[in-house]
């Protein structure tokens, strides 16, 4: 059984890649904070008393079911209600906040680049990104988790509530459209 200790440890260790995960899906900051933090509530009140190596497994579910209810929920609000900020423009400085472009690298790491330099790799980054948000739901979701999480084929299946051949389809899938997509644009990785 997982001690307090454990149990933060390990929620310490999957936030930032949770929320990551949460803001492709969802493409709002608080809303992706939203679902982590009630993802990170429900494994601590529901399944803190289960074994460590069990954790990641119960998180990845629960976290996409967090998702999928997130959506529901939107669904029903927009069938029913206009929201006054759907009709907001961008930014003050007339940009949306992009977290791929805010990254500034590791810590320690080079940080004397060409202005070229930094809107190449911001572009770069941009092109990837939405080219993730282009895929369907569940290649995005098996590609994030195998990639993005690193989970292995078995987990992301548990997680995702499929076989290991759907993961394993999703996921080619998912590289044969960004590489088509990313090779369009110049971009070889």
């Amino acid at each position: 059984m997982a001690t307090e200790q454990e149990l933060s440890n390990f929620l310490k260790s999957v936030e930032k890649r949770a929320y990551k995960r949460s803001l492709y899906h969802v493409r709002n900051e608080e809303s992706a904070l939203d679902i982590v933090q009630d993802s990170m509530l429900k494994l601590a009140e529901h399944y803190g008393d289960k074994p460590v190596a069990e954790l990641p497994m119960l998180f990845q579910r629960i976290l996409s079911n967090c998702t999928l209810d997130w959506f529901r929920r939107q669904k029903t609000r927009n069938a029913l209600f206009s929201s006054m900020s759907d009709f907001e423009g961008p930014g003050e400085d007339g940009a949306d906040f992009d977290l791929l472009e805010a990254y500034s690298g590791p810590e320690g790491g080079e940080t004397a680049q060409s202005a070229e330099d930094l809107v190449r790799r911001a572009q770069v980054f941009h092109d990837i990104e939405a080219e993730i948000q282009e895929l369907p739901s569940r290649q995005r979701e098996a590609f994030l988790m195998r990639y993005w999480e690193e989970m292995d084929v078995a987990e992301t299946a548990a997680a995702m509530g499929c076989s290991e051949g759907s993961v394993k389809t999703h996921c080619f899938r998912a590289v044969q459209t960004l590489s088509k997509a990313l090779k369009a644009k110049g971009i070889e990785l």
